[in-house]
């Protein structure tokens, strides 16, 4: 991911826009070639756009900033006023300093590609209690296990592993690749807890099977109908499950959560 940075100046009279860069680019052409016409055709605007903006400009500077010039040897023109070839020299100057601005900026970008990715994942809102980031490690036709779905190995934190079984047609959407980052959405209600593992959660990564993740219980808090509770998981990720099954749980409990492939929700980012 590259990053850049890309800004724009702007000039105000109590909070009235006076102009930004193309209307002090209309007043420097008109300072370079006295002809509002020219300018105009220089800047790619209409006639009557210019002359609107000049007397918009005008009006919120108080004075004029471009005056017209009759008779001569070519028949007249335009000019800037002083104010107005004083306007533009300093705005000249603050793009100048805006854009070494930026360009310092840019240079520091390279360090924060990773923030930023992880400010538009936080800024992600889905119904799903569990969120992971992962990347994928293998995409696996579903004829592998007899069926029409794809099924996606991602890593998460801990080098532990998710499988995740999709259409082909949506890992054709997602445009799913072998070392791309994706999220693993993971409803808390679709997960199992067992007081012992019976697979290798790491070991196993077959599509086949349930995704076995293993923690220990940080806490919990029962319902009328059901539990919350909370496990850690290694490499410091959350995981949330709901059960509806009445056990006496312990903070610190090593257990397995346990789920269907099918539960889980792939996405990327745009």
């Amino acid at each position: 991911m590259t990053i850049t940075l890309q800004g724009s100046v702007w000039m105000s009279v109590d909070g009235n826009s006076l102009g930004g860069q193309e209307r002090i680019a209309l007043l420097a052409s008109i300072a370079e070639c006295g002809s509002i016409t020219q300018a105009a055709k220089n800047v790619k605007m209409s006639y009557k756009a210019a002359w609107d903006a000049i007397d918009g400009m005008n009006h919120l500077a108080g004075e004029p900033l471009v005056e017209r010039v009759t008779g001569g040897k070519g028949g007249g023109g335009t000019r800037l006023t002083p104010r107005g070839l004083q306007l533009v020299k300093n705005f000249q100057l603050i793009a100048q300093e805006h854009q070494r601005f930026i360009t310092q900026l840019s240079q520091q970008a390279a360090g924060v590609t990773n923030d930023y990715g992880l400010i538009r994942r936080m800024g992600m809102k889905t119904s799903a209690r569990n969120q992971f980031v992962g990347t994928v490690q293998a995409i696996r036709s579903g004829m592998e296990c007899g069926t029409v779905n794809d099924a996606v190995v991602v890593q998460i934190t801990g080098h532990q592993r998710l499988v995740a079984t999709i259409t082909h047609h949506s890992a054709v959407h997602l445009d799913l690749q072998i070392g791309m980052e994706v999220f693993a959405l993971i409803k808390a209600s679709s997960i199992q807890l067992l007081a012992h593992s019976a697979i290798d959660p790491v070991a196993d990564t077959s599509p086949c099977h349930h995704n076995q993740l293993e923690g220990h219980i940080v806490r919990w808090s029962a319902g009328v109908a059901d539990t919350e509770v909370v496990l850690e998981l290694a490499g410091g990720a959350t995981l949330v499950a709901i059960v509806k099954e009445a056990k006496d749980w312990e903070e610190g409990q090593k257990v397995t959560a346990m789920f269907a492939a099918s539960s889980v929700m792939i996405g990327t980012l745009l």
